[in-house]
């Protein structure tokens, strides 16, 4: 953590920045794992969104049974940070990227994915010690259209490839499926678990994620695990699928209006670098958040511009909080969060996993 004495309020905050309100984000926390505990599930939650050890070991102490990092570089920070029990579901390929892969086994619990011989080669070269096996599952595209094998017998092949090589443990099924489309994954699934079992393979965990159906995951009869990421901060296309509202949303950004330049159209100091042009399919960027008819509706590197219409008003150098679409990829813009209560800042945390891409 960053010991500042200021800015002690949200007004004293230079923008654009990020605000993250803690008590929002701590009760999606235990929302989320009341959910699973309700339905006897596993929760892995996913760091991509916050990117910080600080929520990470929360997610943890509420009852989390580990982590969910998508590349090395968020491993290596949230072990050196003390988690202990990291899922990396990607395609782990090449020499260094294996051998970073190998260190960070010695030190925690480590789970990986495959979803090719390629891919499976080399971990089965690098991972050979017998006495300490690298749990590998196979992952499995169930309808997203985006890395897995495309059926039940290509995972049995990868699962029978797994238990034979020495240093490697088969550790199950793993998806990311489409949003809305939880039952057709679970069909998939059923299916390949059913031939695992056939084939003498015993499937121990079958992991899934997605916040957008995060409330629905009790309903699955296959799965043992779910990964949601933003479920955390929330953002404005989760609240469109139904799975908070705006008062839920833990992350906005603060923003400056810097030009007024017609009566519906506003110009604020936060633009493409500080806020996503991820719109997940919304027609907007964003809203002002408690300003009803003021959208964020275009963004340039360094400017945002608002539409206003009905009664909406702005002026210059009004301050403004900007909640995203989108807002796992703001994370990754800012070097520093402000995690607020009310509008009291509580602490200044680093982005510890910012740009740790490789």
């Amino acid at each position: 953590m960053i010991d500042l004495p200021n800015p002690r309020t949200i007004h004293d905050i230079e923008t654009p920045a990020v605000l993250i309100d803690i008590d929002r984000a701590t009760a999606n926390i235990a929302r989320a794992q009341a959910n699973a505990d309700k339905h006897r599930l596993k929760l892995r939650p996913h760091i991509k969104t916050h990117k910080l050890p600080y929520f990470a070991r929360q997610q943890v102490d509420a009852g989390a049974v580990g982590i969910t990092c998508q590349k090395i570089g968020e491993v290596e920070v949230m072990a050196e940070a003390g988690l202990a029990d990291i899922f990396l579901p990607y395609n782990i390929l090449g020499r260094v990227k294996l051998e970073r892969l190998h260190a960070l086994h010695g030190k925690i619990t480590l789970s990986v994915t495959t979803d090719s011989a390629e891919t499976l080669a080399g971990l089965a070269a690098t991972f050979t010690d017998a006495g300490h096996r690298l749990k590998v599952l196979v992952e499995c595209d169930t309808g997203m259209g985006r890395c897995g094998v495309q059926t039940a017998a290509e995972a049995l092949e990868l699962a029978k490839g797994i238990d034979r090589a020495a240093g490697l443990s088969f550790g199950g099924l793993m998806t990311y499926p489409a949003a809305g489309r939880a039952a057709e994954a679970d069909t998939w699934l059923f299916e390949a678990r059913d031939m695992l079992k056939d084939a003498g393979l015993d499937c121990q965990t079958v992991s899934s994620g997605g916040t957008p159906d995060i409330w629905r995951s009790g309903d699955t009869k296959v799965v043992t695990e779910y990964r949601p990421g933003t479920y955390i901060y929330l953002d404005r296309y989760q609240v469109a699928k139904g799975v908070g509202g705006i008062d839920d949303c833990a992350l906005t950004v603060l923003s400056t209006v810097v030009s007024h330049p017609t009566p519906t159209r506003a110009i604020l100091d936060a633009g493409s670098k500080a806020m996503s042009s991820d719109t997940l399919g919304l027609p907007d960027f964003g809203e002002l958040v408690s300003i009803p008819g003021a959208l964020v509706t275009g963004l340039s590197e360094e400017h945002g511009t608002v539409t206003l219409s009905g009664d909406a008003k702005l002026s210059i150098g009004q301050r403004v909080r900007v909640l995203p679409d989108h807002v796992c990829v703001v994370t990754n813009l800012f070097d520093t969060v402000h995690l607020i209560s009310g509008e009291t800042v509580v602490d200044i945390l680093p982005v510890a996993a910012r740009g740790r891409l490789t």
